[in-house]
């Protein structure tokens, strides 16, 4: 089940589009699930998509209604590279490019896909589209993801990143230098009211608490920072957001701001290099990194301290 409360950036839609939004389905698919009485708006099922929604309310999706041809299915030529396996949990690195999930113009050829091929028990795991899947990566993010094997093992790794018990370290290449080398931001995230496809710091969002140390500055070809970054939440977007927000955004970030002249990067400068949390079964502390991978180490290469 789904449950969102309507911010200021989709009042007035119509509820079809928001359920779109919320399940990454097309508006005709989400308009059947709608019609099939699969949405309530503050406890009561709407049968029609077109009912405009308002700001405070609350709506809810049933995911076991979506339609079963659009659930995923096992891709076993899509390359991926696991880290770590056991009974309970997976741990993956993922590479740039490789889309997380299926959604709305992205209906296969993702990291679901795979796993699904190699580890088909895990279809019963968690949200049926995204089966298995305790936190994502944005499809331009590379690095370390974990995956659970187990209804048990999705819980409790869920229950840990709530609690702020995971630890995941992002490094990061940002314009300018910030104020401080260290520091946190502390801002809430929900969708941008000009654009709902988009997030934004934002009055009415969720909290979001990303901490930051500055590893190294640059000065040429123009004026950068590599960061690591601390997620203390786990928002959408939230490091490329929040830099964006101080003024820093992250090298190649088209959306955020990111790209200008004077370095370049193939894709957003954003790499999951470090991840720790406690096994879900045996209570032992597991601990990951991965190296930058070659196309983000070349952008480096270009750099002058």
């Amino acid at each position: 089940m789904i449950r969102e409360e309507i911010p200021a950036a989709l009042g007035g839609e119509r509820l079809d589009r928001v359920v779109a939004l919320l399940t990454d389905i097309s508006r005709s698919d989400a308009a059947t699930l709608v019609a099939d009485g699969g949405a309530q708006i503050d406890g009561v099922v709407s049968l029609s998509g077109k009912v405009r929604v308002t700001v405070g309310q609350i709506v809810e999706i049933d995911v076991e209604r979506i339609p079963r041809r659009l659930l995923p299915v096992g891709d076993a030529d899509i390359a991926i590279n696991i880290v770590h396996v056991d009974d309970d949990v997976i741990v993956l690195d993922k590479p740039a490019g490789l889309v997380v999930h299926p959604g709305h113009g992205h209906p296969d050829g993702t990291l679901v896909n795979a796993m699904l091929a190699r580890f088909p028990e895990i279809a019963d795991v968690g949200d049926p589209l995204r089966p298995g899947i305790v936190h994502r990566l944005d499809v331009g993010t590379s690095g370390l993801m974990a995956v659970a094997r187990t209804p048990l093992a999705y819980d409790t790794l869920v229950a840990a990143l709530a609690a702020r018990r995971v630890t995941r370290a992002y490094q990061t290449l940002v314009w300018g230098r910030l104020e401080s080398p260290n520091g946190l931001i502390d801002a809430p995230i929900g969708r941008d009211h000009r654009d709902p496809l988009r997030m934004a710091v934002v009055i009415d969002g969720k909290p979001a608490r990303t901490r930051y140390r500055t590893i190294t500055t640059y000065s040429l070809p123009a004026s950068a920072s590599r960061l690591e970054c601390h997620l203390e939440t786990g928002r959408t977007h939230q490091i490329r957001v929040h830099l964006a927000a101080a003024g820093h955004p992250v090298i190649g970030d088209g959306p955020y701001g990111g790209v200008r002249s004077g370095i370049t990067s193939p894709r957003p400068f954003l790499h999951a290099a470090a991840l720790e949390f406690r096994h879900p079964a045996s209570g032992e502390i597991l601990s990951f990194t991965s190296e930058l991978p070659d196309d983000l180490v070349a952008v480096l290469s270009g750099l002058t301290e």
